[in-house]
Formats: C-alpha cells, sequence, structure tokens
C-alpha cells in the first residue's frame, strides 16, 4: 500500500492506523491505538502514559488514561506483527529514494535511576557515554541513502534477571525468554528478516558488534555482507602473510603418525593488530574521499584500505579464513588512526563505493535522536517487559508514518508544526488540569476568603489582567457593582447578636460567584470585636482587631454563607 495516493495527511494517517488495527487483535483496541499515535505525533515535552491521555482526551482524563494503560501494559497483542505490518506500509515510501542498501544492527540506552524496570542494570549507556544504570535495547534498521526504519527492537535482559525468579516476575519477562547476548539477538533479528523475505541490504554495524568473530560468521553463513567496526588491536594478517598450514606426520618421511590439523604459528608467523598495520602502510596508501553533504560542508576524510584475513583463534582453524577488505580513517590532523572496518564486499568495489556505504551507518544515530526527542520513545514509565516493548512498537509505528510523509513534513522540520495545525488537531488542556505527582499551587490559610485561582506554573504571572473599572467614583453605584460590598456578615453569636466584618478605608469585598441579596442595615450592632481587613490582589490580609460599626443604610452587605 502506497501513502503517497491518498489525498490528505490526515486521510493518510487514517488509512494509516487502520492497517495496524487489522493485525492488533481486538476491534476495542482501536480507538486507543489510534490515540496513542496521535498523541506520540503532537508535540509535547513528556510523552508517558498520562500526557498522552491529557493531549488526546483533556475532557475525560482519568478514562482515557487506563484505556491506553491497557492498550500499552496488558494487552496481548504481537510486536511482531505490527512491525512487520508498519514495514510492508512504509517500505514503499523508503524505496521511492532508491532500494534498501544496509541493515543496519544497533542498540539505544534509557538511563534510569532505580533498579525495578525489567532489564536495568550497571552497563555501557551510548546516550552517556559511559556505564551508568540503564535499560539497553537491541534493534536492527532497515536503510537507503535517502531514509530508515526500525524493523526489529528488543529489549536486552542480563543474567542477574533470568537467574533471578523474583526479579522475573517483577518485571512480567515471558517464561520462553532465556538469556541471549546482544551480538545473539542481533544475529536472531536477521534471521527473523532474512524469513520475512525484507529486501536484502549490507549489514552494518559498530565495534560494539563487528568485533565479535560469531556475529561476523553468522552473517556470512546466511548469505549477507557486511561492513563490521573493529577495535584497534583485533589481528588479521597482514597481505602476503599466511599461518603455517597444519604439521605432517611425525616422524616425517615415515608414512606412520596422524598429521595434524590445526594451522600454526610461530615465532615469524604471527598476526599484527589493525592499528599496526595502518602505521606501516605507505603514504601514498591515504586519499581524501567525501562521502556526503553534511548540514555546513561536504563530510570527508583520509582513508587507506587492502586485502586482509581476520586471525581471532585461526590456530583452532583447519583452514584459513578469506581475504577481506580492512578500511582504515585516518582524520587529518589525528596522531594516529580513529576508525578500523572489515567489510566481505567483493573485492572489485571502489573505494567511493566502500566508503559510503560504511558511512551510511549514521542514519541509525538520526532515527535514535528522532524517535527519543520527537515521539518519546524513551519516555515510557512502566516497569513490565510487555509494555517497554509495546510502547516502542508504537513509537515506531508513529515515526513510520512520519517518514512515509517525509515529502511533506521531514520529522525535524518547520513545516511539521503546521501539518499538525491542519491535519490532526490537537483537542485544548482545560487550565485545572495538574498532571499526576505535580506539586499543588500554595493557597492561602483562609482559603474560604481566597477567591481568585493561583497562576500556574506555567504561566507568566498577570497573563490575563482583571478587567477595571473606567467609571467615575460617584457612578459605581449603578448595577454593574452590585456584588461589591463594604461589610460581610459573618453569622450570629451565642447571644444572637450579628457578627459583622468590615473594610477599612475604601476596600470592598467582591465574591468570587454567584449572587445574594444586599442587607441594609438593620441588624443589630454588637460589641464584639472583628478583624478589619484590606483586599489586594485577591487575597485577605488581616489587621489589628476594632470595634465594628453597625452597616449604615447605604453601605452594601452581604450575608457570609
Amino acid at each position: 500500500m502506497d501513502l503517497a495516493a491518498m489525498q490528505s495527511s490526515e486521510a493518510r494517517f487514517d488509512k494509516y492506523v487502520a492497517g495496524l488495527v487489522e493485525v492488533i487483535g481486538h476491534a476495542d483496541r482501536a480507538q486507543p491505538l489510534r490515540d496513542y499515535c496521535v498523541g506520540l505525533l503532537m508535540p509535547g515535552e513528556r510523552k508517558s502514559v498520562e500526557p498522552l491521555a491529557a493531549v488526546t482526551a483533556p475532557a475525560r482524563v482519568a478514562a482515557q488514561h487506563q484505556s491506553l494503560l491497557h492498550l500499552v501494559a496488558n494487552a496481548p497483542w504481537s510486536d511482531a506483527a505490527v512491525m512487520a505490518k508498519v514495514c510492508q506500509m512504509v517500505l514503499p515510501s523508503i524505496e521511492r529514494h532508491g532500494p534498501i542498501e544496509a541493515w543496519i544492527i544497533d542498540d539505544t540506552g534509557f538511563p534510569k535511576k532505580g533498579r525495578h524496570s525489567v532489564g536495568v542494570a550497571r552497563q555501557y549507556c551510548g546516550q552517556l557515554g559511559k556505564q551508568d544504570n540503564c535499560q539497553v535495547a537491541v534493534s536492527l534498521s532497515l536503510a537507503n541513502h535517502g531514509a530508515s526504519l526500525p524493523m526489529a527492537y528488543r529489549l536486552y535482559v542480563p543474567h542477574e534477571w533470568i537467574e533471578d525468579a523474583e526479579r522475573r516476575r517483577s518485571g512480567k519477562i515471558p517464561q520462553d525468554i532465556a538469556f541471549k547476548s546482544k551480538n545473539q539477538i542481533a544475529l536472531e533479528q536477521i534471521k527473523q528478516a532474512r524469513q520475512q523475505g525484507l529486501p536484502q541490504g549490507v549489514v552494518l554495524m559498530d565495534a560494539g558488534y563487528g568485533n565479535n568473530s560469531d556475529l561476523r560468521q553468522g552473517i556470512t553463513q546466511e548469505g549477507l555482507i557486511y561492513v563490521a567496526g573493529l577495535v584497534p588491536t583485533t589481528t588479521v594478517w597482514a597481505p602476503g602473510t599466511l599461518p603455517l598450514p597444519p604439521a605432517p606426520p611425525w616422524p616425517p618421511g615415515t608414512g606412520r603418525g596422524r598429521p595434524g590439523k590445526r594451522l600454526r604459528r610461530d615465532d615469524t608467523h604471527q598476526p599484527v593488530s589493525v592499528k599496526s598495520l595502518a602505521l606501516q602502510l605507505p603514504q601514498e596508501a591515504w586519499q581524501t574521499i567525501a562521502w556526503r553533504e553534511g548540514t555546513n560542508q561536504t563530510l570527508c576524510g583520509r582513508f587507506a584500505r587492502c586485502r586482509v584475513r581476520p586471525a581471532h583463534r585461526d590456530d583452532l582453524r583447519e583452514a584459513v579464513r578469506p581475504q577481506e577488505w580492512l578500511l582504515i580513517e585516518w582524520p587529518q590532523g589525528e596522531a594516529e588512526p580513529t576508525k578500523y572496518w572489515l567489510s566481505t564486499l567483493p573485492e572489485e568495489v571502489s573505494v567511493e563505493r566502500l566508503v559510503d556505504l560504511t558511512k551510511l551507518r549514521w542514519r541509525i544515530e538520526r532515527d535514535y535522536q528522532e524517535l527519543k526527542q520527537e515521539v518519546g520513545l524513551g519516555h515510557y514509565e512502566g516497569r513490565g517487559w510487555r509494555g517497554f516493548h509495546h510502547h516502542a512498537t508504537l513509537c515506531i509505528a508513529a515515526y513510520g508514518f512520519l517518514i512515509s510523509e517525509r515529502e511533506a513534513i521531514p520529522p525535524s522540520g518547520p513545516c511539521a508544526a503546521r501539518w499538525l495545525q491542519t491535519g490532526l488537531q490537537k483537542p485544548a488542556i482545560p487550565d485545572s488540569y495538574r498532571p499526576r505527582g505535580a506539586a499543588d499551587p500554595a493557597r492561602t490559610a483562609y482559603s474560604e476568603l481566597d477567591r481568585d485561582n493561583p497562576t500556574t506554573p506555567h504561566r507568566r504571572s498577570r497573563q490575563e489582567p482583571p478587567t477595571m473599572p473606567v467609571l467615575q467614583r460617584a457612578a459605581q453605584t449603578a448595577e454593574p457593582l452590585s456584588r461589591f460590598y463594604h461589610a460581610v456578615k459573618l453569622g450570629k453569636d451565642q447571644a444572637g447578636f450579628s457578627l459583622w466584618l468590615q473594610f477599612g478605608g475604601n476596600a470592598r469585598f467582591r465574591p468570587g460567584g454567584g449572587s445574594a441579596a444586599a442587607r441594609g442595615g438593620k441588624d443589630r450592632a454588637d460589641s464584639h470585636t472583628a478583624p478589619q481587613c484590606a483586599i489586594r490582589t485577591g487575597r485577605v490580609m488581616l489587621s489589628r482587631m476594632v470595634r465594628v460599626a453597625p452597616p449604615s443604610s447605604s453601605s452594601r452587605t452581604r450575608e457570609w454563607p
């Protein structure tokens, strides 16, 4: 289904959500699904369940909160089925920019403070650039030079969670989930993508995954080509060098004894690190290559390449590994090379094409940036396995729709706001709405006399000033001021005398709502004392205790309820 055939963004969005409803399982989930996606696409600082409920149904926040929470945290719909449907609907929009060129393996971290969110542990967090308390999810994305989209997404669960029955129960981890390393999760996602028949591309991965020889071997066994990042200490056989063949029978020439099966090394046959090899390359091996246009200038760098053989533990193998490309980047002005890659691209590939595909991995960084900043991928506040994956799946689904609308609204472009105003209408949030957990605005000690609402934190002080009377003082006894009073009857004491509150000076009291019949000065004066008050900016400020004279017949009075 090509979404570009629809006439308007709103119509395409309805068609898009209808496609997701087909695989989500139950008809009652259709409206919450649409509301959840609308909330993710709307502007907002926080996109957890409750703010989404306030945005999509401001008149019934509590009921909408329960509906959305059930959809994302409890409803047993299939994340894999929804992701497959998203790929099916969005893939034609991506392929309008060209065929799929790459499958990108990567992970993303979500910093956490506590220890109860499923899968949280002290591990490397890319968002922080160091080891810290976080969750980590592994993903596989389809990409070309025009767009990219995650097509698989799974939380990495450390050993301590899998082996602890209590933590498994609290995190609601399914019983069939066993421990798998990030490399194993990535390889499993690649196999599933192959089974789905998705268009193939070169597998791109950074050194966190590319340095694992088992993952590289698994990708090769799947019939795929890769470009894998390496750490500088990775060992290879330099051009023109090989390990020794297996040992011949012993004693030699007798025909007796069993021949060796494993490759051998000696003092003169040793692999070298990729860093050492790079430093030994001649000056003419390096060339400056540009790979794409950046925001300010063309991105380029100094690269060299050569044919090598991976040497990791090959002394346990019976045959040497085939040759691969070693690509090295040494930026101008740096003391040593900074990045290394191994690639199984064909020998005849040009260096420009090799660099171009290698640098295409930047798209996954852009994906995660927009998924987190624009769609709220990291805003989910639940702690369970199902909710974590459901929220991520719906975020990817919403992001997929933005990709399909790329020609009209770049996800971070200035026309996104115009589309949101003209396409999906955002309901107004009531002024009285206060998110759960927000501090209650400070109230006066005499709340029954405080008739003006305090300013909310998100509003500027005196943003909406009250209407001021413009009539002369002599004319202020007319009907428009009939609700201003010089004194208020508070009630009666035990002796039956009326207690009046008289306002000092020219101050008057104006109730916040409702009307009451003005009373004359016919009630008996009393000898009791009452506080003299002055009304300032809606608050009652107490003064000294004085005797209260009975109100005159010309004064405006009101009996306090």
